[in-house]
């Protein structure tokens, strides 16, 4: 597709105008338009989604839906949609919407000959099977123990994803089952996560669609050690070939494609489930890289999981421009980003079970959208990405609220919250839910952020008046409110889905590819250059810069 230079487009050029010397006053935006609220409130399938915090008017709305127009997101998407190769820096299709279609698509998207919903119902059902075994316990380890505890080894999407859902789902998880995940190479990560377990009832699931990834596979041989050792110890296995191979086989499968590599490694390649090079790592949480997931809360809990996102996916293909909720937060992004000078997004979830979920939208963000040339190849003359970062709840109020109150930063925010708490607990002293006493924080914050509090307000409390500077919050902090009656796997996935199309509608207006992610691979090929010079090598250590090399030294003495 044509690559298009936003800032040359009319609407680019208008925003710029708009921008200059911009100053939206919420209170008196408010009070001007007692319908701003229900105006700039949506519904995105279960998702209740408030943008009227946000430092947007009617002119300023105009025109970012005709930038949408201007720089074809709609023409992407059909591309995306059909298969062609809109990661044009790898050649690849982008299909991570198909890893949710349901199976009456079956036989409906065709892409490089290959029929692409055919394959992925395949490859689910697979995990399914696979899931149900240990779920029902029919899987057993090799002493003839059922599986307890399920330890994914990735890193990455491989991570990120599953270990986020896995922790945002708990309430969902079968009862005796517990997962893991394991993806620093720091030994520390697999040494804490093994060290309280059983081998007899352990089994691991190392997903590397290469089954070539450094870490992982330095993990994955860790593990392998680790099991082979707790289970001679037990006298579950003798040290004869057979057996261990046998116990390789009942205690380790594979989320990877090399099946020759799975092989060699000794697992049975039918215990391996794959996926393909049209889905990026963060973009695939929804496909065998679930594994750990679909074990944990099944295949019932699983498919809600996928009708989640695919109800997003509806939403954004269908809704109008002017009421589709991740076209509009996109294109608020870029508002924020490349005309208002935001360099950072933050992510506030208003529910512990949602504590890793910034971290899984770091990389789904930063990694598709932190990007310096266009489609083309041609250098961009403009910002691109955000930093997004954030802490659930009350935590983050405590920590770093202040600078979001009263910084000179301007920090564009979602709140994320849900009306039904998993666990309906009630303080006995005050005799209120503690659920409301949360959301309560959840209400007054986003009220705080665009209203503050004026001069007026704090001399009106009695404050003297060397102290009125300082409590004086000058608002007009914009945010997003997003509601859900709870948190179920429906819910995740709409969530996920959200994120994802928000990171294309902002990559397709500044035209980059928000699929690839060359910047990963030069510090992973740098650090492989590096072991002769850290195993001792002298003419590999002449050889290194003079900080590493004074690096490497220090490192030698002290190890």
């Amino acid at each position: 597709m044509e690559t298009k230079d936003p800032s040359t487009l009319s609407s680019w050029k208008e925003l710029q105008e708009m921008a200059a010397g911009f100053h939206l006053d919420l209170r008196k935006a408010f009070e001007a338009d007692p319908g701003r609220a229900e105006k700039l409130t949506f519904e995105a399938a279960d998702l209740h989604v408030d943008l009227s915090k946000n430092l947007l008017t009617e002119k300023v709305f105009e025109k970012l839906l005709e930038l949408a127009g201007q720089t074809n997101i709609q023409g992407l998407l059909e591309a995306m949609l059909r298969g062609e190769h809109i990661n044009n820096t790898e050649d690849r299709a982008v299909l991570h919407l198909a890893l949710r279609a349901p199976e009456e698509k079956v036989g409906s998207l065709n892409v490089d000959g290959q029929d692409v919903v055919g394959d992925v119902r395949e490859v689910l059902e697979r995990v399914y099977a696979f899931a149900d075994s240990v779920r029902d316990g029919s899987w057993k380890g090799v002493s003839g123990k059922r599986i307890e505890t399920v330890v994914n080894i990735g890193i990455g999407g491989s991570d990120l994803g599953p270990a986020m859902a896995y922790e945002a789902l708990k309430p969902y998880v079968q009862k005796g089952l517990e997962c893991r995940f394991i993806s620093n190479i720091d030994p520390t990560d697999v040494g804490e996560k093994t060290k309280d377990l059983d081998p007899e009832t352990t089994l691991f699931i190392i997903a590397s669609k290469t089954f070539t990834t450094l870490e992982t596979l330095t993990n994955a041989r860790a593990a392998k050690a680790w099991l082979l050792a707790g289970l001679r110890e037990a006298g579950a296995i003798d040290e004869s070939e057979a057996q261990t191979k046998d116990a390789i086989a009942k205690h380790f499968v594979a989320v990877s494609t090399a099946l020759d590599k799975v092989a060699a490694f000794g697992i049975d390649p039918k215990n391996a489930f794959g996926f393909w090079n049209w889905v990026g790592g963060r973009y695939s949480v929804d496909s065998a890289v679930g594994t750990s997931l679909a074990v944990a809360i099944g295949r019932d809990g699983f498919e809600a999981f996928l009708s989640g996102f695919r109800a997003i996916d509806e939403h954004f293909r269908s809704a109008a421009p002017t009421e589709n909720v991740p076209l509009l937060m996109g294109l608020l992004n870029v508002w924020y980003v490349n005309f208002l000078g935001a360099h950072t997004h933050v992510v506030l979830p208003y529910s512990q079970y949602l504590h890793r979920f910034p971290a899984y939208l770091q990389q789904l963000t930063m990694e598709s959208n932190g990007k310096r040339v266009r489609r083309d190849g041609s250098l961009v003359n403009y910002e691109t990405g955000e930093i997004f970062w954030g802490e659930p709840g009350t935590n983050g109020q405590h920590a770093f609220y202040q600078l979001m109150h009263q910084g000179t930063r301007l920090i564009p925010a979602d709140f994320i919250a849900f009306a039904r708490p998993a666990w309906d607990l009630k303080d006995d002293e005050t005799e209120a839910r503690q659920h409301e006493l949360f959301l309560g924080n959840f209400f007054a914050q986003t009220g705080a952020l665009a209203f503050g509090k004026t001069v007026d307000e704090v001399r009106a409390e009695g404050t003297i008046e060397e102290l009125v500077a300082h409590r004086t919050f000058p608002g007009n902090r914009p945010s997003t409110s997003i509601m859900a009656r709870e948190l179920t796997p429906r819910v995740l996935g709409e969530l996920i889905a959200l994120y994802e199309m928000i990171v294309f509608v902002e990559g397709a207006v500044w035209g980059i590819d928000s699929f690839d992610q060359w910047g990963v691979e030069l510090g992973k090929a740098m650090a492989i250059d590096l072991k002769p010079a850290i195993a001792g090598d002298s003419a590999a250590l002449a050889a290194t810069d003079p900080s590493t090399r004074g690096l490497l030294e220090y490192y030698f003495a002290n190890k």
